[in-house]
């Protein structure tokens, strides 16, 4: 081992490693995370039955002032895409349930902060604001440039998630409706645990035999609460996520290789898919499979953000 390389390796702390990985074409260095953070599985009930000391690999890219991104390693593999006809909360748009084969891929740990969003983008058009605060009010358009422009700053390629991706990285290989189990609880995520009267159709606060909870009224800081497996934060609720499919009724004829659904002759105005629910909807939209059309390229809401995707274009040693 040379000495450049020994002395990095001695300057990791003790709860990091470091593995020289080919990325893009070229060399970089990816931080293996040995977390004190604890991936939490619930029971039916919503009680804590097992915790998980989380091993996920990160990589991290520098924006300037100090914003960094982290990016999760996300392994290749298969799995059921959509609802059972048996889950609760189910919609007919999660039909039919379907193989894909998803390749691997970097998705960011967070959804975008406003930190990080103003670093590429110069400015900020959230209403909760605060630099950990996922941006949000964002177009799929400014999405888009977003990417693009992260894409310019790194030479890698940036990019929204697929619907499949984003439906993938959230499970983390579970097959439950969340990835914490089959039922959900406000202590570890951010949405609606109240009842909810919506031109007289009732939404209920909790789902399955797990309890009711609190409805927080605001988004909150990225981060808060514990990851899946794949190492993802808030992957269920505080804000919607924005992928790159257009919007499609139901999932006859999607593609079953973890690429988006997208005519390129399409307008740039026609629906969007967004997923993981948000800090004002009840938690069967939050659901792994739950997801949901958003307007055309050039509007925005409240709740609406987004993470990003980094292909690799050599397979990890």
């Amino acid at each position: 081992m040379s000495q450049y390389k020994s002395n990095i390796l001695n300057s990791l702390s003790r709860r990091k490693a470091l593995e020289i990985l080919s990325f893009a074409g070229g060399i970089f260095f990816i931080s293996v995370y040995k977390s004190y953070s604890k991936v939490i599985t619930l029971d039916s009930s919503g009680n804590i039955i097992k915790r998980q000391l989380l091993n996920a690999k990160y990589f991290t890219e520098n924006l300037g002032n100090g914003v960094t991104l982290e990016m999760a390693q996300i392994p290749g593999g298969e799995f059921l895409m959509g609802s059972p006809p048996n889950e609760e909360g189910r919609y007919e748009n999660e039909s039919p349930q379907h193989k894909v084969t998803v390749k691997p891929f970097f998705m960011s740990k967070f959804a975008i902060t406003q930190a990080q969003y103003e670093a590429i983008m110069g400015k900020n058009p959230s209403s909760f604001r605060g630099d950990k605060h996922p941006v949000h009010y964002v177009t799929w358009n400014e999405a888009i440039e977003f990417c693009r422009k992260l894409t310019e700053k790194t030479g890698r390629t940036y990019r929204l998630p697929s619907e499949a991706e984003w439906e993938y990285a959230c499970r983390a290989g579970t097959t439950t409706p969340f990835h914490f189990g089959e039922t959900i609880v406000t202590e570890i995520a951010n949405y609606r645990g109240t009842d909810w009267n919506n031109q007289g159709t009732l939404y209920p606060g909790n789902y399955g035999n797990g309890p009711k909870g609190k409805f927080r009224e605001k988004i909150i800081e990225v981060g808060s609460f514990p990851p899946n497996a794949f190492g993802l934060y808030d992957m269920h609720g505080n804000i919607w996520e924005l992928c790159e499919d257009i919007y499609q009724n139901n999932y006859n004829g999607a593609p079953i290789d973890g690429s988006a659904w997208i005519d390129n002759n399409s307008s740039l105005e026609v629906d969007r898919v967004i997923r993981g629910g948000s800090f004002s909807y009840n938690p069967e939209f939050c659901r792994s499979a739950f997801r949901s059309d958003f307007y055309g390229g050039g509007s925005s809401a409240m709740g609406v953000g987004f993470r990003v995707v980094c292909v690799f274009r050599k397979n990890f040693r």
